[in-house]
Protein backbone atom coordinates (compact mmCIF):
# COMPACT_ATOMS: atom_id res chain seq x y z
CA UNK A 1 0.00 0.00 0.00
CA UNK A 2 1.44 3.42 -0.75
CA UNK A 3 0.76 6.66 0.14
CA UNK A 4 -0.20 9.48 -2.38
CA UNK A 5 0.02 13.06 -1.11
CA UNK A 6 -2.24 15.48 -3.45
CA UNK A 7 -0.42 18.44 -4.41
CA UNK A 8 3.01 17.01 -3.97
CA UNK A 9 5.76 15.76 -6.97
CA UNK A 10 6.26 12.25 -6.94
CA UNK A 11 8.84 10.54 -5.28
CA UNK A 12 11.92 9.98 -7.19
CA UNK A 13 14.54 7.30 -7.22
CA UNK A 14 18.24 8.23 -7.63
CA UNK A 15 20.77 6.14 -9.67
CA UNK A 16 22.75 4.18 -7.39
CA UNK A 17 26.41 4.36 -6.77
CA UNK A 18 29.06 1.96 -7.27
CA UNK A 19 28.43 -1.31 -5.64
CA UNK A 20 30.33 -1.63 -2.08
CA UNK A 21 32.26 -4.24 -3.16
CA UNK A 22 33.56 -2.01 -6.24
CA UNK A 23 34.23 0.72 -3.86
CA UNK A 24 35.90 -1.31 -1.29
CA UNK A 25 38.35 -2.59 -4.11
CA UNK A 26 39.11 0.56 -5.24
CA UNK A 27 39.89 1.87 -1.69
CA UNK A 28 41.83 -1.00 -1.28
CA UNK A 29 43.74 -0.62 -4.26
CA UNK A 30 44.36 3.53 -3.75
CA UNK A 31 45.42 2.15 -0.22
CA UNK A 32 47.75 -0.60 -1.64
CA UNK A 33 49.21 2.21 -4.18
CA UNK A 34 50.04 4.86 -1.12
CA UNK A 35 51.32 2.04 1.03
CA UNK A 36 54.30 1.10 -1.94
CA UNK A 37 54.77 4.66 -2.70
CA UNK A 38 55.82 5.04 0.91
CA UNK A 39 58.15 2.69 1.06
CA UNK A 40 59.81 3.64 -1.84
CA UNK A 41 60.12 7.27 -0.23
CA UNK A 42 61.36 5.63 2.57
CA UNK A 43 63.61 3.17 1.04
CA UNK A 44 65.64 5.89 -1.33
CA UNK A 45 66.13 8.10 1.47
CA UNK A 46 65.82 5.93 4.53
CA UNK A 47 66.73 8.68 7.29
CA UNK A 48 67.87 11.81 4.57
CA UNK A 49 64.86 14.40 3.33
CA UNK A 50 65.18 14.63 -0.19
CA UNK A 51 65.73 18.32 0.01
CA UNK A 52 68.25 17.71 2.74
CA UNK A 53 70.88 20.35 0.81
CA UNK A 54 68.28 23.35 1.61
CA UNK A 55 67.63 22.54 5.17
CA UNK A 56 71.56 22.30 5.69
CA UNK A 57 71.99 25.43 4.62
CA UNK A 58 69.20 26.78 6.09
CA UNK A 59 69.87 26.00 9.61
CA UNK A 60 73.73 27.01 8.99
CA UNK A 61 71.99 30.72 8.19
CA UNK A 62 69.98 30.96 10.98
CA UNK A 63 72.83 30.03 13.14
CA UNK A 64 74.90 32.56 11.79
CA UNK A 65 71.82 34.85 11.61
CA UNK A 66 70.89 34.52 15.30
CA UNK A 67 74.75 35.18 16.93
CA UNK A 68 75.21 38.34 14.49
CA UNK A 69 71.96 39.81 15.68
CA UNK A 70 71.96 38.75 19.19
CA UNK A 71 75.85 40.00 19.60
CA UNK A 72 75.84 43.25 21.17
CA UNK A 73 79.88 44.00 20.40
CA UNK A 74 80.58 42.10 17.52
CA UNK A 75 83.15 39.77 18.82
CA UNK A 76 81.18 36.55 18.05
CA UNK A 77 80.18 37.89 14.55
CA UNK A 78 84.13 38.45 14.03
CA UNK A 79 84.69 35.19 15.41
CA UNK A 80 82.12 32.96 13.26
CA UNK A 81 83.56 34.80 9.83
CA UNK A 82 87.35 33.74 10.98
CA UNK A 83 86.36 30.37 11.11
CA UNK A 84 84.28 29.85 14.01
CA UNK A 85 81.31 28.11 11.29
CA UNK A 86 83.31 25.44 10.54
CA UNK A 87 84.55 25.30 14.32
CA UNK A 88 81.00 25.02 15.26
CA UNK A 89 79.75 22.15 12.56
CA UNK A 90 83.09 20.35 13.54
CA UNK A 91 82.18 20.57 17.57
CA UNK A 92 78.66 19.00 16.73
CA UNK A 93 77.04 22.63 17.13
CA UNK A 94 75.53 22.37 13.99
CA UNK A 95 73.05 19.29 15.11
CA UNK A 96 71.92 16.84 12.46
CA UNK A 97 70.89 19.18 10.08
CA UNK A 98 75.19 20.24 9.76
CA UNK A 99 75.16 16.38 8.85
CA UNK A 100 73.36 16.50 5.64
CA UNK A 101 75.77 18.39 3.74
CA UNK A 102 78.33 20.25 6.30
CA UNK A 103 80.12 22.16 3.28
CA UNK A 104 76.48 23.80 2.44
CA UNK A 105 75.82 24.28 6.34
CA UNK A 106 79.08 26.22 6.80
CA UNK A 107 78.57 28.50 3.54
CA UNK A 108 74.84 28.78 5.25
CA UNK A 109 76.48 30.28 8.57
CA UNK A 110 78.97 32.64 7.06
CA UNK A 111 76.05 34.08 5.21
CA UNK A 112 73.64 34.20 7.87
CA UNK A 113 77.08 35.81 10.17
CA UNK A 114 77.62 38.36 7.20
CA UNK A 115 74.35 39.37 6.97
CA UNK A 116 73.81 38.18 3.51
CA UNK A 117 70.56 37.66 1.43
CA UNK A 118 70.12 33.51 2.01
CA UNK A 119 70.91 32.28 -1.31
CA UNK A 120 69.18 28.96 -1.62
CA UNK A 121 65.32 29.98 -0.40
CA UNK A 122 62.47 30.10 -2.83
CA UNK A 123 60.71 27.99 -5.56
CA UNK A 124 62.75 29.51 -8.50
CA UNK A 125 67.00 30.09 -7.23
Amino acid sequence: MTMVLHGHHPVVTHRPGPSRRTLSLVLASAAAVLLAGCWFVIQRHNERPPWAEDIAYEAGYLQGNRVRKYDPTGQETKKLLAGGCESLRAAGWGGRKATYDPGLWVNGCLDGAAGHKPLRQGLFR
